[in-house]
């Protein structure tokens, strides 16, 4: 099964190069171990645009789709037997970045 794993932060602050390097050697565990899927990080919540298309026409939105204090600043997708061992492969990750996560099953069709 698969699982989104969220990288929640306060800030757009880069991972520092400490940081980076942990997160550099969890996703290359996360590879040779078959977990790896996808990862990213993204860009700062200004730079997003909502669409909203549910009417007559689209509508387009510069900046986030909530404000709130955190927002996500990463991912990953990863496959896991179990909900147990995705949460045990995200608190690895939390500790590598050094920020919250969050995990939540990718639903299947």
């Amino acid at each position: 099964m698969q699982y989104l794993v969220s990288v929640v932060n306060d800030n757009t602050d880069f991972a520092t190069g400490s940081e980076q390097a942990a997160i550099d050697l969890f996703n290359d565990q996360l590879i040779a171990d078959g977990n790896w899927v996808f990862a990213a990080g993204l860009a700062a919540p200004e730079s997003s645009t909502v669409v909203d298309n549910r009417r007559e026409g689209p509508v387009f939105t510069d900046g986030p789709f909530v404000e709130t204090k955190e927002f996500i600043v990463g991912f990953w997708i990863m496959e896991a037997p179990d909900l147990d061992a995705a949460l045990k492969l995200a608190a690895e990750g939390s500790k590598a970045c050094n920020r919250k996560v969050e995990v939540r099953p990718v639903l299947q069709p």
